[in-house]
Order: structure tokens, then sequence, then C-alpha cells
């Protein structure tokens, strides 16, 4: 008591008094002191400054009631923790209905109240966002181009396309495409909110046949230049209907619309949608254009894999013409080319007479999926018919002829082949004489519905390695109306499934199909067996001799 009466009359209190005042009025952090009822006891001058009310009104006043939407958030809980706990507390915020930006709050609770110290921490908070947003983009473009460069099915990875942009650039996206023929098509979407991810795929498959010329959407296929606009001014321009409704629903703010630009074509638009309160930077538009121009590349890849496979199939198909016409007997002829893009290759099928008028038919497979290997095919179906049409042999020596002659004139091609040459003995029936070099073997079904595979599943040695080989010849009753079927591997081989196995698919589904018209069964067996589109280009010709006349 004595020394602190000594400090007050000596003046020490009172200087260490100002002293602290001076220090907290002119610190940079806001600072005020609240009593135990939650009122303002001390506000300093920056506390005054952020708050934007003077201190003569906050002194006194309880801070629920000065500050209303503090009630129920992050503060009110901090604070609340804070004097419940009797420890202290650091936490950031931003102050609903105060000055924008993020704050770092420390309180330390005591027994008359609770003291505040608040200090903007907005610039540190947006150089650590900026910093976020940099990285998020940089991985964006990293797995786009991954993406769009290492996939096989390109148009999967472009569906894929708004997945990850979401939501690194915008809220929502929607991916279109243009195909050669100039029709746009959306072929992926993606909202952040679960909830609207429905809407946006419903929207998807509706807008496009709604959107009148002046949208965004369509100048930017028109003119290849971005287009934003409120989705305000884009719901004014839609007519009444599903579309409108559907986008109303969806809610965005803006809709910015890059083009998908490969050479001088558009070839496709990236629409992002900004919800309410989002905002697009220049960092962010920059990313977005790179995205676009990484997008319409793999467009243009796609655009020229399509001619190229379409030109490719031209010449393979040109190279197979069709059957000869038989009277009773058929003759049906099925190519289907591969999924996959310019993998045309080497499969071929030809079905002739020889000089004495026996039908002869041939399955052939050139090892290549290229058209160097289609090129390959057309010169040695024109070599094994001319060989067995001029020499009038067997299967095996026809073969034999074939391996010599590639021996000499195409010593770098190698082949697999089987060759069937059908006896008839005029009763509708006969004797089918066959040769296998290297491929899948040919199947009989009779008309009961029994099926007989023919001979081993590999045949003899392929072609273009030894012309010295032996090849075996071997001969096989046919009853009339029999059904003899030559294909290729594509037929049964399948990724994940052994050749016995497919082999067995095909069998019995020869048996469900027997009885058939012999265009039905191929078509049948074709749509059993490949499932779509085939991993391997798919050749086949079936033979079905008349039936027995009736007596």
């Amino acid at each position: 008591m004595a020394q602190r009466e000594f400090r007050q009359r000596e003046g020490v209190a009172p200087r260490a008094d100002a002293t602290l005042a001076e220090f907290l009025e002119t610190m940079p952090a806001a600072f005020c002191v609240l009593d135990a009822r939650w009122r303002f006891r001390y506000v300093n001058a920056e506390a005054e400054r952020l708050m934007g009310r003077p201190r003569a009104r906050l002194e006194g006043e309880s801070l629920w009631e000065v500050f209303p939407d503090l009630v129920g958030g992050v503060v009110e809980t901090g604070y609340r923790t804070a004097v419940a706990t009797g420890h202290p507390l650091t936490f950031e915020a931003s102050f609903p209905g105060g000055r924008e930006g993020w704050f770092e709050v420390r309180v330390w609770p005591g027994p008359d109240g609770l003291a505040l110290y608040v200090l903007d921490v907005t610039d540190r908070r947006r150089a650590e966002d900026a910093a976020r947003r940099a990285t998020a983009r940089a991985a964006l473009l990293s797995r786009v181009s991954a993406e769009l460069s290492g996939q096989r099915d390109t148009l999967s990875a472009l569906g894929r396309l708004a997945e990850l942009v979401v939501p690194v650039l915008a809220d929502a996206c929607i991916v279109t495409l243009v195909d050669r023929e100039g029709r746009a098509r959306d072929v992926g979407s993606w909202h952040h909110d679960p909830v609207r991810r429905p809407l946006i795929d419903r929207y998807t498959q509706v807008r496009l046949a709604t959107l009148p010329g002046t949208s965004p959407v369509a100048q930017a296929l028109q003119s290849g230049t971005p287009v934003t606009e409120s989705v305000g001014a884009v719901l004014r321009l839609m007519p009444d209907g599903p579309a409108r409704e559907l986008l109303a629903a969806l809610a965005p703010e803006t809709a910015v619309v890059l083009p998908l630009t490969a050479g001088s074509r558009t070839v496709g638009v990236l629409t992002l949608y900004q919800d309410r309160g989002r905002g697009t930077t220049d960092e962010d538009m920059d990313t977005a254009r790179q995205v676009a121009a990484e997008a319409a590349r793999a467009i243009a890849r796609v655009h020229r894999h399509s001619q190229q496979a379409q030109l490719a199939e031209a010449l393979q198909r040109s190279l197979l013409t069709d059957p000869p016409a038989l009277g009773e007997t058929d003759v049906v002829v099925r190519y289907v080319p591969a999924a996959e893009a310019a993998r045309v290759g080497g499969d071929w099928y030809d079905a002739f007479l020889q000089r004495d008028g026996s039908l002869v038919v041939v399955i052939g497979d050139v090892v290549g999926h290229d058209t160097a290997a289609a090129a390959a095919m057309g010169q040695l179906r024109g070599l094994l018919r001319g060989i067995a049409h001029y020499s009038g042999a067997g299967p095996a020596e026809v073969l034999h002829g074939l391996d010599e002659a590639m021996a000499r004139m195409h010593e770098q091609t190698l082949a697999t082949a089987a060759v069937a040459r059908f006896e008839c003995d005029g009763s509708g029936g006969g004797v089918l004489r066959w040769a296998n070099a290297g491929h899948p073997p040919p199947v009989v079904l009779s008309p009961d519905g029994t099926v007989t595979v023919l001979g081993g599943m590999l045949g003899d040695l392929m072609l273009g390695i030894d012309p010295t080989a032996s090849r075996t010849e071997s001969t096989v009753p046919l009853p009339a109306g029999a059904t003899v079927l030559l294909h290729t591997d594509g037929l049964v081989e399948r990724r994940g499934s052994t050749l016995d196995e497919g082999s067995a698919a095909l069998t019995a589904h020869l048996r469900e199909l027997a009885g058939r018209p012999l265009e039905t069964l191929c078509d049948g067996v074709l749509h059993r067996m490949l499932r779509g589109t085939p991993e391997d280009d798919v050749a086949l010709v079936a033979v079905r001799l008349a039936r027995a006349p009736r007596e």
C-alpha cells in the first residue's frame, strides 16, 4: 500500500497508465475489453476503425446487440468457448456485416470479462489462397494434359474434362464438341454441388436444341471468340420450356464460354458457370484458355483418327469383293472394323469358283494393324485367287503355292489363312476339302444343330516362315443343308478371356442359331460374340449347301 501511494505521489503510475494508453491507441491491431455481460468497456482506435462505429456509441453496449450478425457463427462460438473454459483461444474468421476481409482473433478470458485482440490478416490469407489456387491450376493443367494425351478413348476423356475443371476454375462446367459434319453435342458436364448434378445432366440433354443464335454458346461457336454473359441475360433470350427452367434452377450468376479452336475451325466450346459471389481472376482465365487449347487439340486428333479410320476402312472394303451367285447354295460374308481409330488391318475373306466350277472359300489375316497390312492383304488375296483359279489345285497345294510366292515377292509378310473347297455330289451334299495355315479352324453346323470344329486350334505353320513346310489337306463329308463357317481370330479372341473360351462360346451360339436363314445366323453370331464394336477386325464367310429335295 505504501509503495503504491509513493508511486502515485511521485507520478509513476500516471506515467505508466499514459504510456499504456498511448500504446493501445497506436497499436496496429484492434483491442477491446468486454465485461461479464458482453458490454464494451474499452475500445482502441483501430477497433473503432475496424468496427466502423465511434467508441462513444460502443462503450456500455452489448456486443450481440451492436453486431447481431455475429450470433450463431464462429465468432460467438469462439468467444463463449473461451469464457466457459477459462482458457485463451485463437482463431481466424471473417465478420458478417462488418469490414470485408479475414482476421486473426485472440481471446483472453478473465474473472470480470473478456479481452479481444483482432489483427487484419486479409493480405496473408489472400496470398495463401492465391498460392493454393496457383498450385491447383498447375495441377489441373498437368492432369488435363495427361488425361487427353494418354487416353486411347479420347472422347471419353473429353467427357470427363468437366469433372477436372470443377471446382478449380468454375462451379459448373459443360463440354461441347462439334463433329466433322458441323453438329454440336454436349459430351460431359459436372457441378460442384452434388444436389445440382442431376439438373445439369438433364440441362445438357435439352439445351442445344433450344439455345437461340444470340446465346453465348452460339456466339462462341460462330465467332470463335470467348463470350462472358450474365445468366440472367441468357434466360431472357431463351424460350419458355424445360431448358430455361433447368438453367434457372441451376441458378449460376455468370457464364463464360470459351471456344475450342483447332486451326481455323471451332471444334467445340467449354462453358464455365460461376455461382453468385465467385469471381474469375485473370489467372483463372489464362488457365481456362490453356485447358480449352488442350481440349481442341484432342478433338482435332479424334477428327484426324476418324478420317484415317474411314479412309482405311474404305480401302479394306474395296479389296473385299462380293461372293459369286450360286443358285441354291448360299454364301454370306461379313467384315466388322475394330473400335480403335485406324486399326484397319489384314483380315480378309474370299469366295470364288475354280475352272471346274468348284466353290473355294478363303479366310485370312495378314499380321499387323495398319494400312500396310491392308495393302499386303490385298496382294496376297489376289495371289491366292490367281493360284487357285489357274491351277485348279486343292487347298493344301494352293497354300503351298502362296507360301512360295510370298518368300520371293513378300518376304517380310506373315499371314494365316484357311482354304476350303466344296466338292458337291449333285444331291445337295458333298465333301469339304480344307487346309489350314495357322488360322482359327473352320466350323461345320449340321442341319440337326450339331457343331463340329475341324482340326486343331492352330493348324499347320503360318504363311511367310518356311515355304518348304508341308501342308496337310483333310476332307469331311457334308450333308445337304450343312453350314460351313470360316472366321478370323477377332471373333473369338477377347482381352481377359482364352481362345478356348471364345471357341466354346461360338459353338454354343451356333447351336442356338441353327435353322435360321444364313444372313440371320451370321448377324446373330456377330451380335452375340462381339457385344458392340470389336477390339480387333473381324471377317467371316459362311456357306450353306442346298437342302436335299423332298421326295
